[in-house]
């Protein structure tokens, strides 16, 4: 959460009428909201100010107190902090209050209490086995521990969450009984219990390993980044670059979502922030309200894939995959340049089409004077990534980034930190982290009741059976499985949940691993822009005031890119970069030409060409030119055969491309350019 959502929130809460709200929603703006005072305030300050320090201190390794902390006793000192954060921070009703009531005091303190009795039984623990034979104090306290961790993951993850975790929880106490091949290890609750709070392969192992060496650093960075005008220093960049183009409210939110989006890792909280400024300046150059929200929330939703920061989950595939967090950046790269791509050009298609103009341009901020100004953010993102790619400090960067930015923070006069506006953004972070604690912790023990029953491998095993040993079907499943989870979970949970469930099958199927992880991300993310539940669509609907089913709908075809890219790199990796550079340039081309093409055919106008015809002739013409991009976009190699079919793909289109040309004098706007 940033300081603009807590000034906006309930101005935004305002506009969403109560038939449109769901759940998550309406939990996102509760917790937007809400601005903590009093003890309550204090305690989110010390305690986070307290993790972070614990944070510095073992990542840095620096030893305060000429003491070394064990991985396992880090984790669960930040694991009580953030759960006792998480609970004087969501109600147990799921309602907004500025004060904990004492009943949620006491489980703040049993967090702690719990937290700090395995890490300080950690060494005993490792030594003695205790995930597999704990002594009955240690099972008091795991049950404890485990029954704290469901009622957090409930609060901050909401109903469905928590029942799928209840759900897969109590899985190995009855997995024998299940028939093949659901069936497992089966173990007494009192003997699995202990395995998820104490095990390297449950609620502490790879999800929460990647939360207190790589999350908490970029969350923190995110955060000061923004609260230190740089979401301000993005949006006048995104205003000087495209803002005087047609359509150029439209693609202004494009860059500026997108750079929030990246910082922030949140899709609602990315509408409810740049949407509450983007929306309106759209509907006043002539976007319909409708394609005003649907914009701004594929916008947003991109903003999550986008490197250098995107999200928690990027981390979290980075220590699952057991690779440089670099890697999973750089191969997200272009998928992403295609997304944005898709959706740029069918804005300046609908623009065109329908004769919108830009910005005026005495109104915008000049490109000289923006970098001028905001030097200090591009020059802190330079340093964060040379020290990523040079060095590999991944662990650390942030660290060095956030200490630059303050100081540099310090000389300006515009955007030097106050001491109460310090203080808010040390209470946003707290409360941002503690909610991934919370979900982290949940969704670990899925991956601990995998592990326990050992379910992965026949599961996959039979996954693939299903599939008749046939990739594309194996991964339209695949598809649909992550759209579906998507649907009830938060994208670092689905995420988690599909890397145990779907991921081995895929890689077993023969496909690359870090293509496959992508896949499950991108299609996780589907669900936001998707009816029916579509949270970031419905969001920025009530926002616009527009329909929320066909602002869904209308997502759907913006951000269409985001259906079909995921297939690309899965089948061809180089797309990803995990191939010969001549291969990837080559499919990069290739991807970028095809996407041209489809989202021509979805808006009925080819940018530098003209309009298509109308009536039952230009539907087809469409439904040709979609087809012709999908072939070129297609992966080509020798592995799937398919150059010819991307000849096939040019050759159709360049036979419809005349057919625009000839008739652009009765397009609106010029068809060559993209500005007016």
């Amino acid at each position: 959460m940033t300081q603009s959502i807590q000034k906006s929130a309930p101005e935004c809460a305002a506009t969403f009428p109560a038939d449109r709200r769901n759940d998550a929603l309406e939990a996102e703006l509760s917790v937007s909201k809400l601005r903590l005072h009093g003890a309550t305030r204090w305690y989110v300050i010390a305690a986070t100010f307290a993790a972070i320090l614990a944070s510095v201190n073992q990542l840095f390794n620096m030893r305060l107190g000429n003491y070394t902390m064990l991985e396992g006793q880090y984790l669960y000192i930040l694991a009580g902090l953030f759960l006792s954060v998480a609970f004087v921070c969501f109600r147990v009703d799921g309602k907004a209050s500025a004060d904990a009531p004492w009943y949620d005091w006491v489980l703040a303190a049993g967090s702690l209490i719990v937290a700090v009795y395995f890490a300080a039984t950690a060494g005993e623990s490792l030594d003695s086995g205790w995930e597999y034979a704990a002594p009955r104090q240690a099972v008091v306290f795991s049950v404890a521990f485990y029954a704290l961790i469901l009622e957090a993951t409930r609060r901050a993850g909401g109903w469905v969450l928590f029942g799928i975790v209840a759900t897969f929880s109590l899985y190995p106490t009855f997995a024998g009984s299940m028939p093949d091949p659901l069936s497992g290890f089966q173990s007494p609750f009192l003997d699995v219990v202990p395995y998820f709070m104490i095990s390297s392969e449950a609620s502490f192992g790879i999800p929460m390993n990647a939360f207190g060496n790589l999350v908490i650093g970029f969350v923190l960075f995110g955060a000061i980044l923004q609260f230190t005008g740089g979401g301000k220093f993005f949006n006048n960049l995104a205003l000087a670059l495209v803002g005087q183009f047609r359509g150029g409210a439209a693609k202004v939110a494009i860059f500026a979502s997108g750079f929030m989006g990246s910082m922030s890792g949140s899709v609602i909280s990315n509408v409810l922030t740049t949407g509450a400024v983007s929306i309106p300046a759209m509907k006043r150059t002539g976007f319909s309200a409708r394609y005003a929200a649907a914009t701004e929330a594929c916008a947003s939703t991109g903003g999550v894939l986008m490197p250098p920061i995107m999200g928690a989950t990027a981390f979290v595939m980075a220590a699952w995959l057991s690779r440089p967090y670099v890697d999973i950046m750089m191969a997200a790269a272009v998928p992403s340049i295609l997304y944005y791509f898709g959706l740029f050009v069918q804005i300046d298609a609908y623009a065109a089409r329908n004769g919108l103009r830009g910005l005026p341009r005495n109104g915008l901020p000049g490109l000289r004077e923006t970098i001028r100004d905001g030097w200090q953010y591009v020059f802190v993102f330079a340093v964060l990534i040379f020290l990523m790619v040079a060095f590999r400090w991944e662990t650390t960067a942030p660290f060095y980034a956030i200490v630059l930015l303050l100081v540099i923070n310090q000389f300006s006069r515009r955007d030097r930190f106050s001491r109460s506006a310090f203080m808010d953004m040390v209470v946003s972070v707290g409360r941002t982290l503690a909610e991934l604690t919370a979900i982290v912790l949940g969704i670990g023990i899925i991956v601990g009741s995998f592990q326990a029953t050992g379910l992965t491998g026949p599961l996959a095993t039979e996954l693939i059976f299903m599939a008749g040993d046939n990739v594309f079907v194996l991964l339209i499943m695949g598809a649909i499985t992550s759209f579906v989870f998507g649907m009830g979970m938060p994208v670092t949970a689905c995420y988690i949940f599909l890397a145990v469930v779907l991921a081995p099958t895929l890689v077993q199927a023969g496909l690359n691993e870090l293509a496959v992880h992508l896949f499950i991300l991108y299609w996780g993310m589907v669900s936001f822009i998707t009816p029916p539940v579509a949270i970031g669509a419905f969001g920025a609907a009530s926002l616009a005031g527009a329909s929320p089913m066909r602002t869904g709908v209308e997502a759907m075809r913006l951000g269409g890119v985001i259906y079909i890219v995921p297939f690309f790199f899965v089948m061809n990796p180089a797309l990803i970069g995990e191939g010969p550079l001549s291969e990837t340039a080559i499919v990069f081309v290739g991807a970028l030409i095809g996407i041209w093409l489809i989202s021509a055919a979805l808006q009925g106008y080819v940018s530098f060409f003209g309009a298509l015809p109308g009536g039952a002739r230009g539907v087809a013409l469409r439904v040709l030119l979609f087809a012709a991009g999908m072939l070129i976009a297609a992966p080509t190699g020798d592995a799937f055969g398919l150059l010819h079919l991307a000849v096939t793909g040019a050759g159709i289109a360049l036979a419809i491309l005349p057919l625009a040309v000839a008739r652009r004098t009765r397009s609106h706007g010029p068809a060559t350019e993209f500005a007016d």
